[in-house]
């Protein structure tokens, strides 16, 4: 199995599109498994459609489900912080997408995109590993 880290700037942005990454990281490979993980308590990965600019309707999403008020227990951090760490109990943080031909066999309309609510780190890590078939 090949695996490498990558490093993403998520900015203040909820959504982050990392779908060129996964492409780029998969060209050459051949056929078989793209593991994809975001190894942080504080963030998930997503497929998504982002042609039609769905990123702001998840990141409401996530606002109605998991509110921005300090109503959590979990206390260190921005007021509500808590919700960040409540974000991967609901958005995973990893995927398995299958390569064809080097190519990452993704929908006509799917992304793969970085779901982080937590603005005060602004650069993540993307774990990408592939595993041949």
């Amino acid at each position: 199995m090949d695996s490498e880290i990558f490093d993403v700037h998520t900015g203040t942005d909820m959504v982050t599109d990392v779908t060129s990454v996964v492409a780029q990281f998969c060209r050459g490979r051949g056929d078989g498994l793209c593991h994809v993980f975001v190894p942080h308590a504080t963030a998930g990965l997503a497929l998504i459609e982002t042609g039609a600019r769905s990123e702001p309707d998840l990141a409401d999403a996530v606002d109605r489900l998991l509110p921005k008020e300090d109503i959590y227990r979990h206390r260190h951090g921005s007021p509500g912080h808590g919700r960040d760490h409540v974000l991967p109990a609901f958005i995973s943080s990893s995927l398995t997408i299958p390569v064809l031909s080097g190519t990452p066999a993704l929908g006509t309309w799917q992304s793969v995109v970085i779901v982080d609510s937590n603005a005060d780190n602004k650069d993540r890590n993307l774990r990408l590993s592939f595993l041949a078939g």
